[in-house]
């Protein structure tokens, strides 16, 4: 199953440098891996906020759950999730 996913980070003003940044560092290795996994399969930085559109490939809405509440920024995002099908107009023969 296909879902797009709206991530918008806030973290606090007043989080310590040391502390977001490995806070990043996490999100990113772990982002990294869910990517090679491909059940990240794409990730697009939102031009101009600290915000990315994602298309996650899973077995169930349990499973994204899973995913999404594993990111070490999860408790600093808003967060939102859209299912997604297959477009009869599409071309593309791996977007299923």
């Amino acid at each position: 199953m296909l879902f797009h996913v709206e991530m918008v980070v806030k973290l606090p003003p007043d989080m310590p440098a040391e502390q977001a940044a490995e806070i990043k560092a996490k999100e990113k290795a772990y982002s990294q891996e869910l990517q090679r996994q491909g059940k990240w399969r794409h990730l697009w930085r939102v031009a101009g906020s600290y915000a990315n559109v994602s298309i996650f490939d899973v077995s169930d809405n349990a499973e994204l759950q899973e995913l999404i509440s594993g990111l070490p920024l999860f408790p600093y995002m808003d967060i939102q999730v859209k299912p997604l099908c297959r477009h009869p107009s599409s071309v593309r023969d791996d977007d299923t």
